[in-house]
């Protein structure tokens, strides 16, 4: 891991590697990257802030958004960097869940948004999904989307085709995710891992239904 965000993460203890996990999606994969791990630690969650907005310094921007709740401090650092290096200030703002799960902007945010760029962080991205509903909430808010820097790509196959925007990320960590059905690690009997994920849920749920 000579990848500097990697490396933070792996600092603050965020990378589990070699077990059995289970993620929100409901997959199964053997590592999982806890980013809550990271966040309290200040001085590492600034450097990463940093990277990102290193990263993004060529792109026009005049506001940093991500979906809540693990983009919102990683946004707030990230805007705060870039402010320094563009020497203007950039604001950063977050979207939440609705009832719908969408990713929509609320607290009057739509109004920063609106006729701006807008550059788009997350954490770690999977599937992309997240990602794709914070660049409709900014379209429909009259903003344009910069560009998308993820913290943690762990699919390659997501790039600026798959995601419609310019694409990039801090760092790059495959973690190939498999169905409760054709999970390889479940087969080996490899025991579900509670400490993260949502290891706990899913076997609490085993239970409620045997």
């Amino acid at each position: 891991m000579n990848n500097r965000a990697l490396e933070l993460l792996k600092q603050t203890g965020a990378i589990f590697a070699d077990s059995h996990f289970v993620g929100t999606s409901g997959k199964h994969f053997d590592t999982y990257i806890n980013k809550d791990a990271l966040y309290p630690h200040t001085d590492a969650v600034s450097e990463m802030g940093k990277l990102f907005a290193e990263k993004s310094k060529d792109l026009d921007v005049d506001v940093v958004a991500a979906p809540a709740l693990g983009g919102i401090i990683l946004e707030t650092w990230t805007a705060y960097h870039l402010s320094k290096l563009k020497g203007k200030q950039i604001l950063g703002v977050y979207t939440e869940k609705d009832v719908d799960k969408n990713q929509v902007f609320t607290r009057g945010y739509d109004k920063l948004v609106a006729g701006k760029n807008v550059l788009i962080i997350e954490d770690l991205t999977q599937t992309g999904g997240s990602v794709k509903k914070v660049i409709d909430s900014v379209h429909k808010a009259g903003g344009k989307v910069s560009g998308v820097c993820v913290m943690v790509n762990k699919d390659p196959q997501i790039t600026s085709a798959t995601i419609g925007v310019p694409f990039s990320y801090l760092a790059i960590l495959e973690v190939p995710s498999y169905e409760e059905a054709d999970c390889p690690l479940c087969k080996q009997g490899i025991p579900i891992d509670t400490r993260v994920g949502h290891g706990k849920k899913y076997l609490e749920s085993l239970k409620m239904s045997s």
